[in-house]
């Protein structure tokens, strides 16, 4: 009887809501299983998002404005099985799909481990998901930690590495790339790479991301917007020179570095273009960046994996950028087989995350 019951489960068809917040966006989709029915991207003017002192008083405006969306639209959420959110930050969590619970919703509102856009997404989730009668979840949040404690030590006790990085999709195309290649995500040791305004390597032994640089900032190579990890002490001079604020250190590291610092712009694939057309000086700083993740690539095989790779898979935005790709693919070739899957696509991993609760396929787990 109960393996009846679990097929049946398996075989039932399910209704989701996504809602994915972002700095400057939110997104809002609707799944029935795979299939994705409905998606949209609300825009939020600086001035409209200038009226809140702090993220979590977006809270009614955002959920409001998805909701007119929807039904502007014309798209009917009745029977819905699940909302899924994206995840907010969090304490480090170990990968999987989590309920939104009133211990949840607490760190979130309060911004009790910091202030970004995401966290806005179980709280939505959660008060529309009331309305409907159903469970609110979010999934792999970036603050993901699987990390193994050898991992944690910088030089200095004060400054412990941390695991924050695009666990969403890294975790989805690590899965997603297993059954292409006929194995379990559990059986083997890959390498993600995450390229888009923030870049993530993470060392996936065995199904856990066992190292990983802190994509958010002060970590990994730079990117488009980021300055990754800088020479520390050049960096303290700068702090105690007088000529900069902690706002303007903080805009170096993230916002303000990377492409922007080095050529005036954060879009990859104005840089892309201006390469392809010659430009050499630009040509320089993109191959500086695939050079440090190439370098980041290497490290994490030798010292997380002792070079027992199986594959390594390239994903994000800037993926798109074959050229790019390929000059990471020839510094690292010769450790693992290299594969690139373009893009990101946050709201069909969170739908499947969603689905895989509801089918039995996993459990969901407590946050506390």
């Amino acid at each position: 009887m109960r393996f009846i019951a679990s097929q049946k489960k398996k075989n039932m068809s399910y209704k989701l809501l996504i809602v994915n917040p972002g700095s400057t966006s939110t997104k809002v989709a609707v799944f029935n299983d795979k299939e994705q029915v409905f998606k949209k991207n609300i825009k939020h003017s600086v001035e409209d998002l200038a009226k809140f002192d702090h993220i979590a008083d977006q809270f009614s405006y955002r959920k409001d404005m998805i909701l007119n969306e929807l039904k502007n639209e014309g798209v009917d959420i009745n029977g819905l099985s699940a909302v899924v959110g994206r995840g907010g930050l969090l304490h480090p969590l170990t990968s999987g799909v989590y309920e939104v619970n009133d211990v949840m919703l607490r760190d979130l509102k309060a911004a009790t481990y910091g202030e970004h856009a995401c966290n806005l997404g179980g709280l939505i989730a959660n008060d529309i998901a009331k309305e409907y009668g159903v469970k609110a979840y979010i999934a792999d949040p970036v603050v993901v930690d699987e990390m193994e404690d050898v991992a944690r030590y910088s030089g200095h006790p004060l400054f412990p590495r941390i695991s924050i990085f695009h666990a969403l999709n890294q975790k989805m195309i690590a899965r997603e790339h297993a059954k292409t290649v006929g194995k379990k995500y559990e059986d083997l040791n890959l390498i993600g790479v995450h390229l888009g305004g923030g870049i993530s390597v993470g060392a996936h032994k065995k199904g856990r991301v066992v190292d990983v640089n802190n994509a958010l900032n002060g970590d990994g190579p730079f990117t488009p917007e980021r300055s990754g990890a800088l020479p520390s002490g050049p960096l303290m001079k700068a702090c105690f020179s007088g000529k900069y604020t902690k706002k303007d250190v903080d805009l170096m590291l993230k916002g303000q570095g990377g492409f922007v610092a080095y050529l005036g712009t954060n879009d990859a694939l104005e840089v892309e273009n201006a390469v392809k057309a010659g430009n050499k000086e630009w040509e320089k700083v993109y191959r500086a960046m695939a050079y440090q993740i190439a370098k980041e690539i290497g490290g994490v095989a030798a010292a997380a994996l002792d070079m027992n790779v199986d594959g390594i898979f390239i994903t994000g935005g800037m993926a798109y950028d074959k050229t790019f790709c390929e000059i990471i693919t020839e510094h690292v070739k010769k450790i693992a087989p290299v594969y690139r899957y373009p893009g990101e696509d946050e709201m069909l991993a969170l739908a499947l995350n969603g689905i895989m609760v509801l089918s039995g396929e996993t459990e969901n787990k407590k946050y506390e």
